[in-house]
């Protein structure tokens, strides 16, 4: 009497792994474009709710409260691009673009996590109380390999953040925007 055979052939071994390499190829490029979108959404969130908490800030305190981009998370950057952070501060002497001075807290700061470039039309955004506008202006979140659209975030004269794919004329964020 012979026994069954305990392994697998080779042809069997071979179409297993072209399945499973097959697969793999399939899933990897959507796993890694579902990766970038939560960066993305994780990096909007987090902004978003800090332009809120500057609005109640600048309301509570009736004080003007300012967002700045950070290289360090110290001082204010002279520059557009977010990508590296950012700070809240009091606003003591109402400079435009906003540059923490001498006595002036810092309200909280962020640090952007890796892969994510998120870049604005302003060097600072600056919310004040209920009688004057905001500086409105537009975020732009992008992923450096381009494995998902571009995200924006647009903050009105009121101070209201809203997340948007499009412009008002319809067109799709870019990244050179």
């Amino acid at each position: 009497m012979q026994r069954p055979s305990q392994g697998f052939t080779l042809f069997e071994l071979l179409i297993t792994i072209l399945l499973v390499s097959l697969l793999a190829g399939i899933a990897i490029p959507s796993f890694s474009a579902s990766i970038a979108r939560q960066r993305q959404h994780t990096e909007i969130d987090a902004l978003f709710h800090a332009i809120h908490l500057a609005r109640k800030e600048s309301i509570m305190r009736r004080k003007v409260v300012s967002l700045c981009p950070s290289l360090d998370g110290h001082s204010c950057a002279d520059s557009r691009d977010w990508s590296s952070g950012w700070l809240m501060f009091e606003n003591k002497d109402r400079d435009s673009p906003p540059r923490i001075d001498a006595g002036e807290p810092i309200l909280t700061r962020h640090k952007v996590g890796e892969n994510i470039i998120i870049s604005a039309n302003r060097k600072g955004f600056t919310l004040r109380a209920t009688f004057l506008r905001a500086t409105n202006g537009t975020f732009v979140f992008c992923d450096p390999q381009n494995r998902i659209s571009p995200m924006a975030l647009v903050v009105s004269y009121t101070g209201r953040p809203r997340v948007a794919r499009r412009k008002t004329n319809r067109n799709l964020y870019s990244c050179a925007d």
